[in-house]
């Protein structure tokens, strides 16, 4: 449901989220190493998103990505809007431009609550919501 966009920012905010600081910032290659991420598609991911405020970006000796408290109170379907916009929980599941409630695909009614309860986890819970669950072991960031 998701593009490889949207996955890889996901992966690359929690690292973030996980790893950095104000203090110890993070480089794109060090991000896209240790989550098997294309290091210029990650690049550009990581560009759009501090250009969008999602993240923070530091320029020159000792730069690089991070997130700070205030980021991590935002909702990770930020991530997913920055990067595939904001429409992308009301496209089609199969692709099929003319599928809506009035012109089902055959898919539409077994995918719609899957979309909508997973679009609804990812606006009612945080960054920090999700790096927790890493922290705790209770999931993992493995790409």
């Amino acid at each position: 449901m998701l593009s490889n966009s949207s996955k890889y920012a996901i992966n690359a905010v929690l690292y973030l989220a996980l790893h950095s600081s104000i203090e110890n910032k993070k480089g794109v290659k060090e991000i896209s190493e240790a989550l098997h991420i294309p290091t210029a598609f990650l690049a550009k991911l990581l560009q759009i998103l501090a250009k969008k405020n999602a993240i923070c970006s530091a320029k020159g000796p000792g730069g690089g990505f991070y997130l700070t408290e205030e980021k991590m109170k935002a909702p990770l379907a930020t991530i997913v809007h920055h990067i595939d916009g904001v429409d992308k929980f009301s496209v089609c599941f199969l692709g099929i431009r003319a599928c809506s409630e009035e012109t089902p695909c055959p898919m539409h009614y077994a995918v719609k609550p899957f979309k909508e309860e997973f679009l609804r986890e990812l606006e009612k819970h945080d960054i920090e919501y999700f790096a927790d669950k890493i922290r705790k072991g209770e999931a993992y960031l493995i790409v």
